[in-house]
């Protein structure tokens, strides 16, 4: 391989698509621009609108309180007549979903003008390994700041720190109904059952964690590990509340001894003695560290970064750091980079809709004010940001997102976007700078032929080493 094509690999493989100039600044030491990305904590996310969790939850109360209010009322009288209650039912989305969109339009701002894209793919890859969906309603204003304030601070730290920061976060409890997760033997399980009620144990987030956060769906545990595990995240919930059961700041992680499962657990056969808070965090910090856990990270890195297909040694190498180094992330993510297959000269990976948008807004340095549009483009190519649609994430491999009517749309995005800009964008100029060595003599040819500045813009947005990474 070539200085050239490092440059192109580092710049479009693992950042988030070359800007003009991007590839002379990458220079002929790609690894070192990638691994001096590493040496600083993760840059925050600025804009006007941004609010803390805390303060989203808390200007979601009084409209949750009245809606409750507006039921109870109906139940009290007996009747149907439900439309009060359907138009209160209406102000929760309307409060959420500019707090959804201002998210969204700062996420998009911030990888578009990132002089370290390595690290914003990273804040991404964990997002989507950490996945909230906004299709959920208690999480639609608050996967933003989930992301800011539990992944971003600490993609360049400890995976135990992260995993941590992530399992304590209210959109991480709310989207898994931990919040609802009582111990059939806690003080509150016992309260409810002298009046007749049952209140039950919510097994979401343990499974989670254990399938998809650390191990992995082979990672050698079973269903009693996932209910073992369950009764040691009862009572990690958020600070909120009505009555004697009100306790803590809105918005906040809050642990709540009254539905805490008492006495020990033991989960991958190892014992956990009873402790509230301190059982899961014991339990947490040996997850994070798992021969496991290291092979469930290292195998989906590789499989985001060199091929749908992991190599096995790429993979033993990634996890070989994991272990060493006890989970520090810079550590992995250096081993990654050198990795061999990282720097295959083929363009094995196929964007995502969201790699793909985001390489067309850095690479035409698209302004501001083309925000809005973005938002209907990632509707229109399928993945709306925050929206996975389930704890997996966004699938990671060419075929969930190689089919011909996913094509179609980007041409048609792509022709689009050419009559818009085609005669203030040169394609002919831009090509190089933006695909570097993987240019084909092919596309070259039929950029330079193209008919009009428009369609050769089109035809650079549709080349294929423009569609892959």
């Amino acid at each position: 391989m070539t200085a050239e094509s490092d440059a192109a690999i580092a710049a479009n493989r693992f950042g988030l698509g070359a800007r003009p100039g991007e590839l002379a600044i990458v220079g002929t030491d790609a690894r070192g621009w990638l691994k001096s990305q590493l040496h600083a904590g993760a840059p925050a996310v600025t804009a006007d609108g941004l609010q803390s969790t805390a303060q989203i939850l808390t200007g979601a109360e009084p409209i949750l309180a009245e809606r409750r209010a507006a039921q109870r009322a109906r139940a009290d009288a007996a009747t149907s007549e439900d439309s009060a209650v359907a138009t209160l039912a209406m102000r929760l989305p309307q409060y959420l979903r500019p707090i959804y969109l201002t998210e969204c339009r700062a996420r998009w701002r911030a990888a578009l003008d990132s002089g370290r894209p390595l690290v914003e793919r990273l804040v991404h890859f964990w997002s989507n390994h950490f996945a909230v969906s906004v299709d959920k309603q208690a999480v639609l204003g608050i996967a933003g700041s989930f992301e800011r304030e539990a992944i971003r601070p600490h993609v360049l730290g400890r995976f135990h720190d992260l995993l941590l920061a992530v399992e304590s976060h209210p959109a991480m409890l709310l989207y898994l109904d931990n919040q609802q997760s009582v111990g059939p033997n806690s003080a509150l399980a016992r309260r409810a059952a002298g009046r007749g009620r049952t209140l039950g144990l919510n097994e979401n987030l343990a499974r989670e964690i254990l399938e998809l956060h650390t191990l992995g769906v082979d990672g050698g545990y079973t269903q009693t590990e996932v209910t073992s595990f369950a009764r040691v995240l009862t009572g990690w919930s958020l600070g909120g509340g009505k009555g004697p059961l009100a306790s803590g700041t809105v918005g906040t992680f809050e642990f709540r001894s009254l539905v805490h499962e008492p006495g020990a657990q033991t989960v991958l056969g190892r014992r956990y003695d009873e402790g509230d808070q301190a059982q899961g965090l014991a339990v947490l910090a040996d997850l994070a560290t798992a021969p496991a856990t290291a092979h469930h990270i290292a195998t989906k890195l590789a499989r985001h970064f060199i091929a749908d297909e992991p190599p096995p040694d790429a993979v033993a190498r990634i996890a070989r750091a994991f272990e060493r180094s006890g989970g520090d992330l810079p550590t992995v993510y250096a081993a990654l980079i050198d990795t061999p297959q990282a720097w295959d000269g083929s363009t094995s990976k196929f964007k995502t809709p969201q790699d793909y948008l985001l390489s067309i807004g850095r690479g035409l340095d698209l302004p501001p004010e083309n925000e809005p549009r973005v938002m209907g483009a990632f509707e229109l190519l399928g993945q709306r940001p925050f929206a996975p649609g389930s704890p997996a994430g966004w699938p990671d491999r060419s075929s969930d997102w190689d089919g011909a009517s996913e094509l179609m749309k980007r041409i048609e995005l792509s022709d689009a976007v050419a009559q818009k800009l085609g005669d203030r964008r040169a394609a002919v100029q831009l090509a190089p700078q933006l695909l570097g060595a993987t240019l084909t003599a092919a596309t070259r040819q039929s950029i330079t032929r193209a008919a009009s500045p428009s369609q050769a813009l089109a035809l650079l947005l549709t080349a294929p080493e423009f569609m892959r990474r």
